[in-house]
């Protein structure tokens, strides 16, 4: 294989200067069944740093499968928001606060946060809402706008970017917790789940075939990024979902759960709804985060 004097130590010019021999023998390994584990083995043992070979890895091997999603018919993928968890941290901080990280998963992308609101926060939040509840909407992929949608039995409304303190605050912090700009966040919107009350499962980006989506995507490009945040405690139900990975994440006031989606595809596995709530009721603020400006 190629030594490692023919790249730099450092990470970032490590990935600028993997050599189209380094290249085609990852992938000529790969392709031969050899795993990550037994290639990253064999670039240590010939001198390269394991951080720097790990980089190098990820990079190459990530770029040769989004080549074959494409040629497969698949969306090209694109950047995506990230939480700074490389070291496994207990806490991040987001600026006034620190955000507890309490589970996460590589693929689908899913992280779960506690304490990213205060009880006291949560309960603002609803009492600012409440006021203006209504029916919940969805975006209608087929024209560009919404719609009453069966599949969504709740109430709900949006704050503008911004509107209000604890929304500023709010936003705030989500930008920091997932590396990606406040501007590119849609409206905060918040939802209230009586009993009975669900979201059956579906994905947030969207689809790529309908014919209302190119108007939906003058507004700032595709979602990439949902971060749903529960406000109170139901008595029982109301957990968010996963089907494709059998997860599935209780509500708990303050905490939120985090995922990302780097194509608007089914490969993402990011398939989620909100189950049925058996007893009270459930209130969430769920933010989403597009590639660019939301505007």
């Amino acid at each position: 294989m190629p030594s490692s004097s023919s790249t730099p130590q450092n990470a970032k010019v490590q990935q600028q200067a993997i050599s189209a021999e380094l290249r085609q023998w990852i992938l000529s390994q790969a392709q031969a069944g050899f795993s990550a584990p037994s290639l990253l083995k064999s670039m240590t043992e010939s001198g390269w740093n394991e951080d720097v070979a790990i980089d190098a890895l990820e990079l190459v091997l990530r770029e040769h499968l989004d080549q074959v999603a494409v040629q497969q018919g698949q969306p090209a993928s694109t950047a995506v928001p990230e939480p700074a968890l490389d070291e496994s941290p207990l806490l991040v901080d987001v600026g006034d606060r620190e955000v507890v990280v309490l589970m996460e998963v590589a693929s689908p992308r899913v992280v779960l946060f506690g304490n990213l609101l205060s009880p006291e926060e949560c309960d603002a939040l609803i009492a600012a809402a409440e006021p203006r509840m209504a029916r919940s909407k969805t975006v209608e992929t087929r024209t560009g706008g919404e719609e009453v949608n069966a599949s969504r039995t709740s109430d709900g409304m949006f704050f503008q970017r911004g509107e209000i303190d604890i929304v500023q605050k709010l936003e705030a912090r989500i930008a920091k917790l997932v590396n990606w700009p406040l501007e590119n966040g849609e409206g905060l919107q918040i939802l209230r789940y009586g009993p009975g009350a669900e979201y059956k499962p579906h994905y947030d980006y969207f689809d790529p075939a309908e014919p209302g989506t190119a108007t939906i995507l003058k507004r700032g490009g595709q979602r990439v990024g949902t971060l749903v945040i529960y406000l109170n405690n139901p008595t029982k139900g109301g957990g968010t979902v996963f089907p494709d990975i059998h997860l599935e994440v209780g509500p708990r006031q303050g905490n939120a759960v985090f995922f990302s989606y780097e194509r608007p595809h089914p490969s993402t596995k990011t398939l989620h709804g909100g189950s049925p709530v058996v007893e009270g009721e459930k209130w969430i603020a769920t933010k989403w985060l597009r590639q660019g400006e939301f505007v």
